[in-house]
């Protein structure tokens, strides 16, 4: 038996397929198991039990199994979903398909069947759950190296604080350089930083701000869900940014904190609201940018030299002698409380050895 037990669902009309289906599944596999005989109280449900596994007949009243299937996984998408009918059909086993549902099984189900498949669904959405529940982080560029640039500290801080990481590059970067080459370095960047890496290849110099950066934001937004994401300020030169920024504040407006880092580019009305301390992950941040030795050798903002003089500039409005400044889209959780508590240690620190009144003690505004 899975401990703590399976929480199962079962959504059935027919009361004597009912108990028998929570029979079988709370004494062979030890499942708790709450039973429906329709789907009016489906959504409360789902928040208040939430299942591991929901298992639905295909025939109900007021609705269908397929609906019910759709309705799990728009509210819990980890939550496996077993469709079973007396009329399997190759129409039912379609719409089954489509609605995403993870299993049609054709009743009378054998009960050894039942809990295999109940335990297997079970076991996978419990990993799938655990995954999901680490902070996701998303940061989002117009080309290969940009999130290094802008947030290469930060992503570190949240690598270090345990957060899954994720780069978006929207393009390769082919007025740059080669971008074969530039394709493999950003590939060497994000395994420096321990990201997962998506690589588009939108036309450099031409992105746009609707369709298909729209679309193409939405999608890994979707696949990802993160909690936080990282992107281009609106208050930039280089016009790919600026159509960057304008598209992710379309695309994720289902995420609780967007904040926006600088560039080489950034204009002077580039204003921070937030500073984080990334002195312990400058290093990091270094050896991912010099994975673009294509770009280091003709770019001076990439000179080890700059980026520390850039990252000690914005550190007098914080603690700490290295600092990536970030403005605010929005953020509800305070772009994320490890890295936060990273930065308090750090701040505790700072203030233990300095005392009050010294020129290093906090700023408003600093995090």
């Amino acid at each position: 038996m899975i401990t703590p037990a399976l929480r199962v669902l079962v959504v059935e009309d027919d009361p004597d397929v009912a108990a028998l289906t929570a029979t079988i599944l709370e004494r062979r596999v030890g499942c708790r198991v709450i039973v429906l005989p329709d789907a009016v109280r489906l959504v409360p449900t789902l928040a208040a039990f939430d299942p591991d596994v929901v298992v639905t007949d295909i025939q109900l009243p007021g609705t269908d199994g397929l609906e019910v299937a759709r309705v799990v996984r728009e509210r819990a998408p980890a939550t496996a979903v077993i469709v079973m009918t007396a009329h399997a059909s190759v129409e039912h086993a379609v719409g089954a398909l489509r609605s995403r549902a993870d299993e049609f099984l054709a009743k009378p189900v054998p009960s050894a069947q039942l809990t295999e498949v109940v335990l297997r669904l079970g076991t996978r959405g419990r990993q799938e759950r655990e995954r999901r529940s680490s902070t996701v982080v998303l940061a989002i560029g117009a080309h290969p190296d940009d999130v290094e640039i802008g947030v290469g500290g930060t992503l570190a801080a949240h690598a270090a604080a345990g957060d899954d990481l994720v780069v978006l590059t929207l393009s390769r970067g082919a007025r740059g350089g080669d971008t074969d080459v530039r394709q493999l370095e950003a590939l060497a960047a994000a395994e420096v930083l321990r990201a997962r890496l998506f690589l588009e290849d939108l036309p450099d110099t031409q992105v746009s701000h609707a369709e298909p950066t729209v679309g193409i934001i939405e999608r890994v937004v979707a696949e990802v869900r993160p909690s936080v994401v990282y992107t281009h300020t609106r208050h930039d030169r280089h016009q790919d940014h600026r159509a960057v920024h304008d598209a992710v504040v379309v695309a994720t407006r289902t995420v609780p904190t967007v904040a926006c880092f600088q560039s080489p580019s950034s204009t002077v009305d580039f204003r921070p609201h937030r500073f984080v301390d990334v002195a312990e992950h400058l290093d990091t941040k270094l050896a991912a940018l010099r994975c673009y030795a294509s770009q280091t050798a003709i770019r001076d903002y990439l000179d080890p030299i700059a980026i520390r003089a850039a990252a000690r500039y914005w550190s007098r409005f914080a603690f700490g002698t290295a600092v990536e400044p970030l403005e605010l889209v929005r953020d509800s959780g305070g772009i994320v409380s490890r890295v936060r508590e990273e930065r308090a240690a750090s701040a505790a620190e700072r203030a233990r050895t300095t005392g009050p009144g010294h020129p290093g003690e906090q700023r408003p505004g600093a995090e």
